[in-house]
């Protein structure tokens, strides 16, 4: 069993990673899309937010699926389609090309965040401490490997799906074949079938948004400071503070490697302080780093205030996942109890996407970038409000000074 719960671990970090070369190759080159497409600064933002919109159906309709369908399963094809879809954005010259394939990218996106997340919860009980901030860390990995080609791309003036190609011709097959050791909630906790118990009801079904609502604001709060980086970034240091349009691809692979550094020691953290500290900590460092990017004088001052932001926002979105699972796990026991809770909380994910992208915009055209900047810096610090959700009982994974379990679980955590 610690062989199984090694391979999953590190086959779904692998998903996490080629997930967020597919997100970072996307929104980094949004100005390259916007201009091969001719779409407008005024309907760029109506392109932003059907992602999300999309996406939020995509979960919510993995939260009913996981009723009947292992996680495992839609995370193996949902992940292939997330990828071709971001060829065809990249392959396509006609705006309804680009609508289709967006439309695509943002339903597959619903359900491969949804199932990543769940796997991601499951394992962490079975192993019976933080793990989960190293699953984003992944992501975070492949962020900067992804904006690190965008950069490339924009630098040798590559064509859109030039960029694409090479990174789909070799994620695809890699993913397909890494989805052979996905472990589901029921094997990871020692129900080598689990079939049954899944398709004899609804796990989690008893954990509705309103006891959810403290971590879903912290998540929609979380989400608005991130989509105002993914997708305002090199716009903000191209047009107000007058970078290139090759620099302009930086301050997002700056974030990234903040966000890396972030969760890669951030699981210790959680072990050593408690989830509470680590969020509230976390809430602060991000306020500060849009205050900084806010008055910045130049583009490198700009870049500092991104590298705060990155060390900030990285551990509130995994925390929130975790905690949404534990508290499902305290409510209903069952193996995949936390497979709904984190499919609703999810969705929040994509409110955030839609309320920020959306928001920043329409404030930097009535008032200004720089001022836009201060909304999702006022809104995060709401968050150090909401840091007693997320404190666990002291028998409990994931959420501050734990305790291991057993011998099999101990071993089977020096994986990774």
């Amino acid at each position: 069993m610690t062989d199984v719960l090694r391979r999953g671990r590190v086959s779904l970090a692998f998903g996490f990673f080629a997930q967020g070369v597919a997100f970072a190759l996307l929104v980094t080159r949004i100005p390259a899309v916007q201009d091969r497409y001719g779409v407008s600064d005024a309907l760029l933002p109506v392109f932003l937010a059907a992602v999300p919109i999309l996406a939020g159906i995509g979960s919510v309709v993995t939260e009913r699926l996981v009723r009947r369908v292992r996680p495992s399963r839609l995370l193996r094809w949902s992940q292939p389609v997330v990828l071709l879809a971001l060829l065809g954005v990249g392959a396509g010259d006609r705006v309804a090309v680009l609508a289709v394939a967006l439309g695509v990218f943002g339903l597959a996106v619903g359900a491969l965040d949804a199932s990543m997340n769940m796997l991601g919860v499951s394992l962490q009980r079975a192993y019976r401490r933080s793990i989960m901030l190293g699953f984003h860390a992944a992501y975070s990995l492949g962020g900067i490997l992804g904006a690190s080609l965008a950069w490339a791309g924009a630098h040798w003036d590559l064509a859109l799906w030039v960029s694409y190609l090479p990174v789909v011709v070799v994620l695809v097959p890699a993913a397909l074949v890494g989805s052979r050791w996905y472990v589901d909630g029921e094997s990871a906790a020692g129900d080598g079938g689990g079939g049954a118990e899944r398709a004899g009801g609804a796990p989690g079904a008893g954990v509705g948004f309103k006891v959810l609502l403290p971590l879903c604001l912290v998540m929609t709060f979380a989400y608005i400071g991130d989509s105002t980086v993914s997708n305002w970034s090199a716009k903000y240091l191209q047009d107000v503070l007058g970078s290139s349009e090759q620099l302009a691809t930086v301050p997002y692979n700056v974030y990234m490697v903040t966000t890396l550094v972030g969760r890669a020691v951030g699981d210790f953290g959680v072990r050593r302080f408690g989830a509470v500290a680590v969020v509230r900590g976390g809430a602060v460092v991000a306020a500060g780093g849009f205050a900084v990017v806010a008055g910045a004088p130049g583009a490198w001052a700009g870049m500092l205030g991104f590298t705060l932001l990155g060390l900030g926002l990285c551990v509130l979105v995994p925390q929130t996942f975790a905690a949404a699972g534990q508290l499902a796990e305290e409510r209903d026991g069952r193996p995949g109890a936390s497979d709904a809770a984190v499919a609703r909380l999810n969705v929040f994910n994509y409110v955030g996407f839609l309320i920020g992208s959306p928001l920043v915009g329409a404030l930097g055209d009535a008032w200004s970038y720089r001022g836009a900047m201060l909304v999702p810096m006022v809104l995060v610090l709401v968050t150090v409000v909401y840091a007693r959700s997320f404190e666990a009982r002291p028998d409990r994974y994931g959420g501050g000074h734990e305790r291991p379990r057993t011998a099999d679980v101990g071993r089977g955590s020096n994986g990774l």
